[in-house]
């Protein structure tokens, strides 16, 4: 989704249309039985009759599944547009990617991606002059890509490696070894992520997760996860566990020093993560029976291993710095020693950081795009890394502490990923590999706005159109945003925008509270009791782009994933004359029943429980199933959902588009389109292709947009 080409042909904007340019008849929604299931919260009756949509390998789901996409695909296929709509996008597809290279055992590796393949290949260089040799292929072992390989993981000689494999892309994946030498597989397979060798090659540690059993479960998420340590060769149920967390842990991993004597163990929960780590040199603790001692036990917050420079652990934290600091712990120490600041809280957020060449890098967010500078390991400033101009570096920063290069990507709304190497010695910079780059973004800019929030808050966002864009409010605006976890949402590149804006569109990104543009402080204003700031943030910068002109309410579309899935299904039925069309993506919808599924009981620290009595107020109030209102004219609406979805399972989707069906007071079309052999952050390529393809096909129908072939 990175790179671009020529456009294939010219464009006519039609006038605005008021339903869709095919048939005003109302689409006739397949029948859905409504069952007289209701819930007590604290008192409160909830009628949720859509329950048994939640049985997803049913027969009756199954069959009500099919007959939904059976819907979406008739009426998609009849969308004038949408041949030339997929061929332009495919030509914008078709260029390549790749991806940060990191070194191991003396040498370069990167995944490069080329034309339109299902998965990217894992390569290797010597140096920087040699040529590439491919490592492994995972397009030999799934050519269609139904089956995502992810997470390779070199041995410390280069000689094994491990990588995931899961159907669809699903979180649940297997850990599979190769020998590179042999070219073959061996026959351990371990079900578990996070892969961290050990330095004699013998086994590595990994994440697993344990099903809680009816005596634990409790109130708690239904999984536990532990860290394991796998010899090769071994039986999997043999694998010991080295460490394991009681608490709601919604995530965890584990990484290692350069000379692989140190293992870092993380976890997160919410806005707390625990730090562990495990000294394998230590001769009463040998790495199959070795106790982790937790770091910063006295330090609650947030807290992210950079990396290991000799015997000190570099961390970003929040902790007492909720724009992130950098501070060093002693390891040999680690457990009575206090760690030490080494870059204190600044203006600027901390958003990534990097030990190379025995030098700190560090990537500070500026009013939402980046600025890297370069300190000594003791926090004496050193430089600063020139950047093209005012976009993003992406995630991660690559470095080692004895190399002295660093590797980073850049991106703007306007130019592709673009992988850069610094040599920190000379203070140079290159493009390593440069993309092909044919759009021609000249004759378009991007603006940093910042409009005013429900409750007096100035909120940016970033405005991308033709420079000499008349604000007359005849434009089609395409307005996105996600506000949660603390995520940024930072100037990025997708060939959707150069399609969105040779449509003649305008393409608005609003950097909403929820998200960590300003850090901790602007994720909690947009959190738990405080999440209906995300929306009214929303609100306003809907607003701000028709009262300046870019756009009119019937000709702004609106989009999210995820959370921002959550946030499309919120605004929409809180204010649905505000958009002309919404498409919304694995939202959460539910917000009374999320924290039963798989991953969704992590989440509670985000949102809150309804099962607390504090908290099932505001999550009624804002849950977007809770809150359609029949005989309600809803936008056109178009809810896109995964098969192999485990993270926010796909009954969200059901249940909602069932329950708009039902109180769709006009005739504007809700759709469900349902990916196949897809997770929530990996789809093949073809089907990729298809559904950006859908989503576009959609807003333009709705619009009037054509284009000339």
């Amino acid at each position: 989704m990175r790179h671009v080409a020529r456009f294939l042909g010219a464009l006519l904007l039609l006038p605005a249309l008021g339903t869709s340019s095919l048939s005003a008849e109302p689409l006739a929604y397949p029948d859905t039985a409504r069952e007289p299931t209701v819930d007590d919260y604290h008192g409160t009756p909830i009628a949720d009759p859509y329950r048994w949509l939640e049985q997803l390998d049913s027969p009756r789901t199954v069959d009500w599944v099919r007959a939904q996409v059976q819907l979406t695909s008739a009426f998609l296929a009849t969308l004038p547009q949408r041949e030339v709509i997929r061929a332009r996008l495919t030509a914008l597809s078709d260029a390549g990617r790749i991806e940060v290279p990191w070194r191991e055992a003396g040498r370069l590796f990167y995944l490069k991606r080329t034309g339109l393949r299902p998965q990217p290949v894992l390569y290797t260089q010597k140096t920087i002059r040699d040529p590439p040799v491919v490592v492994f292929d995972p397009n030999a072992l799934s050519p269609d890509g139904s089956i995502s390989m992810r997470e390779y993981v070199l041995s410390p000689g280069g000689r094994l490696l491990a990588f995931q494999m899961a159907m669809g892309g699903a979180d649940v994946a297997e850990i599979h070894i190769r020998d590179l030498a042999a070219g073959k597989e061996l026959d351990d397979v371990v079900a578990g992520r996070s892969v961290t060798w050990t330095r004699d090659e013998r086994g590595f540690f990994y994440v697993s997760d344990r099903l809680r059993t009816a005596g634990d479960l409790q109130n708690g998420s239904p999984i536990v996860m532990q860290v394991r340590y796998h010899t090769l060769g071994e039986p999997r149920a043999r694998d010991p566990v080295v460490f394991e967390w009681q608490a709601n842990a919604r995530w965890a991993y584990t990484m290692a020093s350069a000379d692989f004597r140190y293992v870092v163990i993380v976890a997160e929960e919410g806005t707390v993560s625990e730090i562990h780590v495990i000294d394998l040199e230590d001769p009463d603790r040998p790495e199959i029976s070795a106790v982790p001692v937790e770091m910063l036990s006295a330090h609650r917050g947030f807290h992210t291993p950079i990396d290991i420079a000799g015997r000190t652990l570099f961390i970003r934290t929040d902790f007492n710095a909720p724009r992130q600091q950098v501070m060093a712990l002693d390891l040999r120490a680690a457990a009575t020693s206090p760690p030490r600041t080494v870059l204190p809280e600044a203006p600027d957020v901390i958003v990534d950081a990097a030990v190379a060449g025995n030098l700190l890098v560090v990537t500070y967010l500026v009013d939402v795009h980046s600025r890297l500078r370069v300190f000594a390991l003791d926090g004496a400033p050193a430089g600063e890394i020139a950047l093209p101009g005012i976009g993003a570096v992406g995630w991660p920063l690559s470095g080692r502490p004895s190399t002295t290069d660093l590797f980073f990507t850049y991106a703007s709304f306007l130019s592709p990923d673009t992988v850069y190497r610094y040599d920190l010695r000379n203070r140079e910079s290159s493009p390593f590999q440069a993309p092909r780059v044919l759009f021609d973004g000249a004759q378009y800019e991007t603006r940093q706005v910042w409009f005013e929030s429900k409750d007096g808050t100035r909120v940016p966002m970033f405005v991308t159109a033709t420079k000499d864009l008349e604000l007359d409010g005849s434009h089609p605006a395409f307005l996105t945003a996600y506000g949660g976890y603390g995520a940024t949402s930072e100037p990025d590149y997708a060939p959707d925008i150069p399609l969105w804006l040779e449509m003649g569109g305008v393409y608005a990104v609003a950097n909403i509270r929820g998200g960590g543009e300003y850090g901790e402080e602007w994720h909690r204003s947009g959190m738990l009791a405080r999440k209906q700031t995300s929306f009214d943030d929303f609100f306003a910068a809907a607003e701000y782009l028709v009262s300046r002109g870019y756009t009119t309410p019937g000709r702004l579309a609106i989009y999210g994933h995820s959370n921002g899935g959550l946030l499309a299904g919120a605004v929409m039925t809180q204010r649905p004359e505000l958009f002309g069309a919404v498409v919304a993506n694995a939202g959460h919808y539910d917000m009374l029943r999320y924290h039963r599924f798989t991953a969704g009981a992590g989440w509670v620290t985000e949102y809150g429980s309804p099962d607390d009595a504090g908290a099932f107020p505001y999550l009624r109030a804002y849950s977007p199933l809770h809150n359609v209102r029949a005989d309600t004219c809803y936008p056109a609406t178009l809810l896109l959902a995964a098969d192999h979805d485990d993270r926010v399972v796909p009954s969200h989707s059901y249940k909602f588009a069932a329950t708009l069906q039902l109180a769709q007071g006009c005739d504007h079309p809700i759709l469900l389109r349902v990916a196949e052999k897809a997770s929530h952050s990996y789809a093949t390529r073809e089907e990729e292709l298809g559904e950006r393809t859908d989503l576009w096909a959609f807003i333009a129908s709705r619009f009037g947009i054509e284009m000339a072939d």
